[in-house]
């Protein structure tokens, strides 16, 4: 894996995608987040698309499931958990989904919304 936002202060490092699968993400107050669930890949560009973050539940049990474009992720090399410039309550009105029932993410427009969400 290389880092979000073109590497790891310029030296680049390479992860399995299991070994960040279950990684905290926590936001700059230092709250949590949520935990990588899944990560999803474009085939077509050859590279990490979005990471499915699971938040909200216990054990679980009532998580709501939320993309997050790989590009709105910082590594937190030190603490080994990656960073998200978002607020619980922001996060909480993500566009999210139950895990039963996943988007189409290849649709172009909920792929903008999307992306358009967690923008800088």
């Amino acid at each position: 894996m290389t880092q979000p936002n073109g590497g790891l202060n310029g030296a680049g490092a390479l992860l399995s995608a299991g070994s960040i699968t279950g990684d905290e993400v926590c936001n700059m107050q230092d709250e949590k987040l949520g935990k990588i669930q899944d990560i999803m890949l474009d085939m077509a560009e050859g590279q990490i698309r979005y990471v499915v973050l699971s938040a909200g539940g216990f054990l679980g049990i009532g998580d709501r499931l939320f993309a997050v474009p790989w590009k709105a992720l910082t590594l937190d090399r030190e603490n080994q958990r990656f960073m998200l410039d978002v607020d619980v309550e922001r996060l909480k009105s993500a566009p999210g989904f139950d895990k039963e029932q996943w988007p189409d993410m290849a649709d172009a427009s909920w792929n903008s919304s999307v992306e358009s969400y967690y923008a800088r």
